[in-house]
């Protein structure tokens, strides 16, 4: 069994790139899904649409019981000539302090609607909403970053609560304070949340997988409810300003995951590639890539002396 090994789109890898000196060597698979969400289905067998946020919450809080919980992530909404997309969501560098300030209007708009909101973490948010509250499907930000927002928005007279409870959102936000503090010191402004993954905990969550290295909270909650190990792949993360690859490669027994999706293939060249090589010389990989390609690397295949340079 491999080393699964989920790395960014294989087009961001350009031919100088040391990885694409495994890939010419490496046989070639049928193809998986492409992106975020289709890549987390192809590892856990979870019910969808995704509860996304009771998964969170419970990895952070331990709290998520049966309650019906919905993720609210601090997020960047830039509105342009044809309605507003949205720019970023989640990671937006809030203190404990800012998450408060801008929390502290929006408390009594969720009260009135009978939900709580819930600051996890500083740029992880959840609400906690009735029992049998009716939700639409709202898409992750994955699939809705950098769109017109206006064909995300739930639709017809079960989402008209939703659109409205939205804009008013907005509204509080646009004016906070501290908005214009982050807008003149350079930083986004946060001037939404994005609701998304509403549903309750699952009671079981199935994978062939045996343990996750990653720092992405939702793989890490997805992990943890199919007991098996998980682990951070940067520890201590917040104090520093970029990836590490602390994890040695002995460490790492067959059908982990080493999610790397995330990180620009520069950091993968300097940081992460004098493990990847360990591995690939030690141990079978599977090369799963964002873009849907998937590579099979044996460590004998190094002696491929005569295969061309392609990938």
């Amino acid at each position: 069994m491999s080393v699964e090994l989920w790395l960014p789109a294989l087009v961001r890898f350009e031919p100088a790139h040391p990885l694409r000196r495994l890939l010419v060597r490496a046989d070639r698979l049928e193809d998986g899904p492409r992106g975020y969400l289709a890549g987390l289905a192809t590892w856990f067998d979870v019910p969808q649409p995704l509860p996304a946020g009771a998964l969170t919450r419970q990895l952070a809080a331990g709290d998520a019981d049966d309650a019906l919980w919905m993720s609210a992530d601090p997020a960047w909404i830039e509105p342009d000539m044809n309605g507003a997309r949205l720019l970023a969501c989640g990671q937006m560098q809030l203190t404990a302090g800012d998450a408060a300030a801008l929390a502290e209007p929006l408390a009594p708009l969720f009260e009135e609607q009978g939900m709580r909101l819930e600051l996890t973490s500083s740029d992880r948010w959840h609400l906690r909403l009735p029992p049998g509250t009716a939700v639409p499907t709202f898409p992750a930000p994955e699939q809705a970053l950098g769109e017109n927002l206006l064909q995300h928005l739930p639709q017809g007279a079960d989402g008209r609560r939703w659109r409205i409870l939205q804009n008013d959102i907005q509204v509080l936000l646009h004016q906070h304070p501290l908005n214009a503090q982050r807008r003149a010191a350079g930083q986004p402004p946060v001037n939404n949340l994005w609701l998304w993954g509403a549903g309750t905990l699952p009671e079981t969550v199935a994978t062939s997988l045996r343990g996750v290295v990653s720092d992405d909270p939702l793989l890490r909650a997805l992990a943890a409810r199919s007991g098996i190990a998980h682990r951070l792949r940067t520890p201590a993360r917040e104090t520093q300003a970029t990836s590490a690859a602390p994890t040695a490669a002995g460490e790492l027994a067959a059908h982990w995951l080493i999610d790397l999706q995330d990180l620009p293939a520069q950091i993968i060249a300097d940081q992460w590639w004098p493990m990847i090589d360990t591995l690939a010389r030690q141990r079978p990989l599977c090369l799963t890539f964002a873009s849907g390609e998937r590579r099979d690397l044996r460590p004998w295949h190094r002696w491929r002396f005569w295969r061309g340079m392609r990938a």
